[in-house]
């Protein structure tokens, strides 16, 4: 997994309430920074609900409600004090399809440094180039840049959704199921833009593609409900370990396709 594990998002004991559901339950992790984590587990286990709460995207949830800690690094990420619009700038989330603004290529790129402050023309093209170019797009929409972004395919519109995100320079980026809309040869770009920018990022994946998370994922979180309907965390381990030698047996139920 690199030299570092030092953790960049740890949570103590999180719990996630939708009015009266109990959507999940007491989930304690650290998250290592500069490195791929996937979360897996059946559908409405709660894997995006987690990835949300990372960067305060279930706030926008009406009754949803939080207890229990979250930190990026040493930050309360639900601090009485904590900046939410730094937390999101902090924390960048790239959505399952690609959700580009309705404006050109150029305007995608630039709306985020531009909402923080930067106006100077020479700066937002450095940075228009420099994130188009890390996510291998730059070559391909360097002379369209003025175009509507809804011309591009839907794997480059991904990869300019991602660029948009490190825009605003982040430390960790969430990416919700970002592949299963794309065909093969973009969902393989796609992986080795992850694997690229982990050498950076701290990158947080869901994914219901077992074969994926082998692939891009330094580490995998195993996620499904209890009796009681709520989502816990069952299994956190290196992946190379997770999927040869599973600690639980439901793990290895779920990863082996006796269920799920």
């Amino acid at each position: 997994m690199g030299k570092s594990r030092k953790s960049k998002i740890k949570t103590k004991a999180l719990n996630l309430y939708y009015g009266n559901f109990h959507a999940l339950g007491d989930i304690t992790a650290g998250i290592p920074e500069r490195a791929i984590t996937a979360i897996i587990g059946p559908s409405g286990c709660g894997k995006s609900s987690l990835l949300r709460l990372f960067n305060r995207m279930n706030d926008l949830i009406p009754a949803a409600r939080v207890e229990g800690e979250a930190f990026l690094d040493k930050e309360p990420i639900y601090g009485k004090n904590t900046d939410v619009v730094n937390i999101r700038k902090k924390i960048g989330m790239v959505f399952q399809k690609p959700n580009v603004f309705p404006m050109s290529i150029y305007e995608n790129i630039i709306t985020g440094p531009k909402s923080h402050g930067i106006k100077n023309r020479e700066e937002l093209a450095k940075i228009t180039e420099t994130c188009l170019t890390q996510v291998a797009l730059w070559d391909e929409v360097k002379d369209m840049l003025k175009k509507p972004a809804q011309e591009l395919s839907a794997g480059a519109q991904q990869r300019l959704c991602i660029a948009r995100a490190l825009a605003v320079n982040p430390e960790v980026i969430l990416m919700d199921e970002s592949c299963s809309a794309l065909d093969p040869e973009s969902t393989m770009k796609i992986e080795g833009l992850m694997l690229e920018l982990a050498k950076k990022y701290t990158i947080i994946i869901v994914t219901h593609n077992m074969e994926q998370a082998i692939r891009v994922s330094d580490m995998s979180m195993f996620m499904m409900i209890d009796d009681k309907k709520i989502g816990r965390l069952v299994e956190f381990n290196a992946t190379s370990l997770m999927f040869s030698n599973p600690k639980d047996k439901r793990t290895e139920d779920y990863i082996t396709g006796r269920f799920g």
